[in-house]
Protein backbone atom coordinates (compact mmCIF):
# COMPACT_ATOMS: atom_id res chain seq x y z
CA UNK A 1 0.00 0.00 0.00
CA UNK A 2 1.27 3.45 -0.93
CA UNK A 3 0.06 6.60 0.84
CA UNK A 4 0.97 10.09 -0.36
CA UNK A 5 -0.18 13.29 1.32
CA UNK A 6 -0.40 16.58 -0.58
CA UNK A 7 -0.97 20.07 0.86
CA UNK A 8 -4.31 20.86 -0.81
CA UNK A 9 -7.14 19.27 -2.80
CA UNK A 10 -5.81 21.03 -5.91
CA UNK A 11 -2.46 19.30 -5.42
CA UNK A 12 -4.27 15.96 -5.10
CA UNK A 13 -6.23 16.70 -8.28
CA UNK A 14 -2.98 17.39 -10.16
CA UNK A 15 -1.54 14.11 -8.87
CA UNK A 16 -4.64 12.21 -9.99
CA UNK A 17 -4.38 13.77 -13.45
CA UNK A 18 -0.73 12.66 -13.57
CA UNK A 19 -1.71 9.08 -12.66
CA UNK A 20 -4.37 8.97 -15.38
CA UNK A 21 -2.04 10.51 -17.97
CA UNK A 22 0.69 7.97 -17.18
CA UNK A 23 -1.82 5.16 -17.61
CA UNK A 24 -2.87 6.47 -21.02
CA UNK A 25 0.74 6.86 -22.14
CA UNK A 26 1.40 3.28 -21.03
CA UNK A 27 -1.37 2.04 -23.34
CA UNK A 28 -4.30 1.56 -20.99
CA UNK A 29 -7.32 -0.11 -22.58
CA UNK A 30 -9.82 0.83 -19.86
CA UNK A 31 -9.85 3.23 -16.93
CA UNK A 32 -12.44 3.18 -14.14
CA UNK A 33 -13.50 6.63 -12.95
CA UNK A 34 -14.76 7.92 -9.61
CA UNK A 35 -17.15 10.75 -8.88
CA UNK A 36 -16.56 13.51 -6.35
CA UNK A 37 -15.16 17.03 -6.34
CA UNK A 38 -11.43 16.21 -6.36
CA UNK A 39 -11.63 13.64 -9.21
CA UNK A 40 -13.75 16.16 -11.13
CA UNK A 41 -11.03 18.78 -10.66
CA UNK A 42 -8.50 16.23 -11.93
CA UNK A 43 -10.58 15.42 -15.00
CA UNK A 44 -10.74 19.11 -15.93
CA UNK A 45 -6.95 19.12 -16.24
CA UNK A 46 -6.81 16.27 -18.75
CA UNK A 47 -7.77 18.13 -21.97
CA UNK A 48 -4.62 20.22 -21.41
CA UNK A 49 -2.47 17.08 -21.75
CA UNK A 50 -1.25 15.89 -25.14
CA UNK A 51 -2.54 12.32 -24.92
CA UNK A 52 -3.83 9.73 -27.37
CA UNK A 53 -7.18 8.55 -26.05
CA UNK A 54 -8.16 6.57 -29.15
CA UNK A 55 -7.63 3.16 -27.53
CA UNK A 56 -9.05 3.99 -24.09
CA UNK A 57 -12.49 3.06 -22.80
CA UNK A 58 -13.72 4.91 -19.71
CA UNK A 59 -16.20 3.41 -17.27
CA UNK A 60 -17.66 4.30 -13.88
CA UNK A 61 -17.00 2.45 -10.64
CA UNK A 62 -20.50 3.46 -9.66
CA UNK A 63 -23.42 5.48 -10.94
CA UNK A 64 -26.61 7.02 -9.62
CA UNK A 65 -29.96 5.89 -11.05
CA UNK A 66 -30.47 9.17 -12.91
CA UNK A 67 -30.35 10.20 -16.60
CA UNK A 68 -26.91 11.03 -17.98
CA UNK A 69 -27.90 14.71 -18.29
CA UNK A 70 -28.87 14.90 -14.59
CA UNK A 71 -26.55 17.03 -12.38
CA UNK A 72 -25.88 13.98 -10.15
CA UNK A 73 -24.76 11.70 -13.00
CA UNK A 74 -21.13 10.61 -12.71
CA UNK A 75 -21.10 9.72 -16.39
CA UNK A 76 -22.49 13.10 -17.36
CA UNK A 77 -19.81 14.76 -15.23
CA UNK A 78 -17.03 12.74 -16.88
CA UNK A 79 -18.34 13.55 -20.35
CA UNK A 80 -18.64 17.26 -19.60
CA UNK A 81 -15.27 17.64 -17.88
CA UNK A 82 -13.03 15.76 -20.30
CA UNK A 83 -14.30 12.65 -22.09
CA UNK A 84 -16.05 14.54 -24.90
CA UNK A 85 -13.21 17.05 -25.20
CA UNK A 86 -10.51 14.41 -25.68
CA UNK A 87 -12.63 12.04 -27.78
CA UNK A 88 -12.42 9.12 -25.35
CA UNK A 89 -14.96 6.31 -25.48
CA UNK A 90 -17.10 6.14 -22.35
CA UNK A 91 -19.57 3.40 -21.45
CA UNK A 92 -22.95 4.96 -20.71
CA UNK A 93 -25.35 3.38 -18.21
CA UNK A 94 -28.85 2.68 -19.47
CA UNK A 95 -30.75 4.46 -16.72
CA UNK A 96 -33.93 4.64 -18.79
CA UNK A 97 -34.68 0.93 -18.34
CA UNK A 98 -37.54 -0.36 -16.19
CA UNK A 99 -35.47 -1.23 -13.11
CA UNK A 100 -31.97 -0.53 -11.78
CA UNK A 101 -31.19 -4.27 -11.88
CA UNK A 102 -31.75 -4.25 -15.64
CA UNK A 103 -29.52 -1.19 -15.95
CA UNK A 104 -26.78 -2.85 -13.93
CA UNK A 105 -26.97 -6.04 -15.99
CA UNK A 106 -26.74 -4.09 -19.24
CA UNK A 107 -23.80 -2.06 -17.93
CA UNK A 108 -22.02 -5.19 -16.73
CA UNK A 109 -22.40 -6.87 -20.13
CA UNK A 110 -20.98 -3.85 -21.96
CA UNK A 111 -18.14 -3.43 -19.48
CA UNK A 112 -17.09 -7.08 -19.57
CA UNK A 113 -17.17 -6.98 -23.37
CA UNK A 114 -14.92 -3.91 -23.33
CA UNK A 115 -12.49 -5.60 -20.93
CA UNK A 116 -12.44 -8.64 -23.25
CA UNK A 117 -11.39 -11.08 -20.55
CA UNK A 118 -8.70 -8.81 -19.14
CA UNK A 119 -8.70 -7.50 -15.59
CA UNK A 120 -9.40 -3.79 -15.11
CA UNK A 121 -6.25 -1.71 -15.07
CA UNK A 122 -6.44 1.59 -13.21
CA UNK A 123 -9.59 2.22 -11.16
CA UNK A 124 -10.11 5.45 -9.23
CA UNK A 125 -12.20 5.37 -6.05
CA UNK A 126 -13.38 7.86 -3.50
CA UNK A 127 -14.34 7.31 0.13
CA UNK A 128 -17.33 8.70 1.99
CA UNK A 129 -17.26 9.86 5.58
CA UNK A 130 -19.27 6.70 6.40
CA UNK A 131 -16.53 4.50 4.91
CA UNK A 132 -18.30 3.66 1.66
CA UNK A 133 -16.48 3.44 -1.66
CA UNK A 134 -17.98 3.25 -5.14
CA UNK A 135 -21.63 2.64 -4.11
CA UNK A 136 -20.74 -0.08 -1.64
CA UNK A 137 -22.36 1.43 1.45
CA UNK A 138 -22.18 -0.07 4.95
CA UNK A 139 -24.93 -2.59 5.58
CA UNK A 140 -26.09 -2.86 1.96
CA UNK A 141 -26.74 -6.06 0.04
CA UNK A 142 -23.98 -5.54 -2.54
CA UNK A 143 -21.37 -6.16 0.16
CA UNK A 144 -22.49 -9.78 0.41
CA UNK A 145 -22.14 -10.55 -3.31
CA UNK A 146 -19.12 -12.59 -4.36
CA UNK A 147 -19.39 -12.52 -8.14
CA UNK A 148 -17.35 -10.25 -10.37
CA UNK A 149 -19.66 -7.76 -12.01
CA UNK A 150 -21.90 -4.74 -11.70
CA UNK A 151 -25.06 -4.65 -9.61
CA UNK A 152 -27.95 -2.48 -8.47
CA UNK A 153 -27.62 -1.62 -4.78
CA UNK A 154 -30.44 -0.13 -2.67
CA UNK A 155 -29.02 2.44 -0.23
CA UNK A 156 -31.57 3.00 2.58
CA UNK A 157 -29.78 5.99 4.12
CA UNK A 158 -30.16 7.88 0.85
CA UNK A 159 -33.49 6.26 -0.11
CA UNK A 160 -32.19 5.54 -3.59
CA UNK A 161 -30.76 2.96 -5.97
CA UNK A 162 -27.14 3.02 -7.04
CA UNK A 163 -25.32 0.99 -9.67
CA UNK A 164 -21.93 -0.25 -8.52
CA UNK A 165 -18.99 -2.47 -9.28
CA UNK A 166 -18.85 -5.41 -6.88
CA UNK A 167 -15.95 -5.90 -4.52
CA UNK A 168 -14.73 -8.83 -6.61
CA UNK A 169 -14.58 -6.67 -9.73
CA UNK A 170 -12.62 -3.99 -7.85
CA UNK A 171 -10.33 -6.62 -6.34
CA UNK A 172 -9.48 -7.85 -9.83
CA UNK A 173 -8.10 -4.45 -10.88
CA UNK A 174 -4.37 -4.07 -11.38
CA UNK A 175 -4.25 -0.77 -9.49
CA UNK A 176 -6.79 0.89 -7.20
CA UNK A 177 -6.24 4.57 -6.43
CA UNK A 178 -8.27 6.04 -3.57
CA UNK A 179 -8.67 9.81 -3.73
CA UNK A 180 -9.65 11.33 -0.37
CA UNK A 181 -9.71 14.99 0.61
CA UNK A 182 -11.27 17.12 3.32
CA UNK A 183 -11.32 17.22 7.11
CA UNK A 184 -14.71 15.47 7.23
CA UNK A 185 -12.99 12.27 6.04
CA UNK A 186 -10.13 12.36 8.58
CA UNK A 187 -11.68 10.27 11.37
CA UNK A 188 -12.95 7.58 9.02
CA UNK A 189 -9.68 7.46 7.13
CA UNK A 190 -7.78 6.84 10.36
CA UNK A 191 -10.21 4.03 11.25
CA UNK A 192 -9.60 2.39 7.89
CA UNK A 193 -5.86 2.86 7.44
CA UNK A 194 -4.64 2.54 11.02
CA UNK A 195 -7.35 0.78 13.00
CA UNK A 196 -8.38 -1.54 10.14
CA UNK A 197 -12.09 -1.27 10.87
CA UNK A 198 -14.11 -3.54 8.58
CA UNK A 199 -15.82 -0.94 6.44
CA UNK A 200 -16.44 -1.09 2.68
CA UNK A 201 -13.39 0.98 1.71
CA UNK A 202 -11.19 -1.07 4.03
CA UNK A 203 -12.50 -4.35 2.63
CA UNK A 204 -11.98 -3.23 -0.96
CA UNK A 205 -8.44 -2.04 -0.25
CA UNK A 206 -7.54 -5.17 1.73
CA UNK A 207 -8.45 -7.50 -1.13
CA UNK A 208 -6.71 -5.59 -3.93
CA UNK A 209 -3.37 -6.34 -5.57
CA UNK A 210 -2.00 -2.79 -5.58
CA UNK A 211 -3.50 0.15 -3.69
CA UNK A 212 -2.50 3.80 -3.63
CA UNK A 213 -4.06 6.45 -1.40
CA UNK A 214 -3.77 10.09 -2.53
CA UNK A 215 -4.74 12.39 0.35
CA UNK A 216 -4.67 16.05 1.26
CA UNK A 217 -3.41 17.32 4.62
CA UNK A 218 -6.92 17.77 5.97
CA UNK A 219 -7.98 14.18 5.27
CA UNK A 220 -4.68 12.86 6.68
CA UNK A 221 -4.79 15.02 9.81
CA UNK A 222 -5.65 12.14 12.18
CA UNK A 223 -3.13 9.66 10.76
CA UNK A 224 -0.13 8.98 12.98
CA UNK A 225 1.89 6.56 10.85
CA UNK A 226 2.11 8.46 7.54
CA UNK A 227 5.19 10.69 7.08
CA UNK A 228 4.48 14.20 5.79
Amino acid sequence: MEVTVYPTPDDVAAAVADVIAAEVVAGAAAIGLAGGSTPTAAYRLLPERDLDWSGVTLWLGDERWVPVDHPDSNTGMAKATFADAVGATIILPQTDLDHPAAGAAAYEAELLEALDGNPPGLVLLGMGDDGHTASLFPGTDALELTRTGYVANWVPEHDTWRLTATMSLLWSAQHLVFVVTGESKATMLAKILERHRELPAQRVAAGATRVTWLLDEAAASELTSVPR
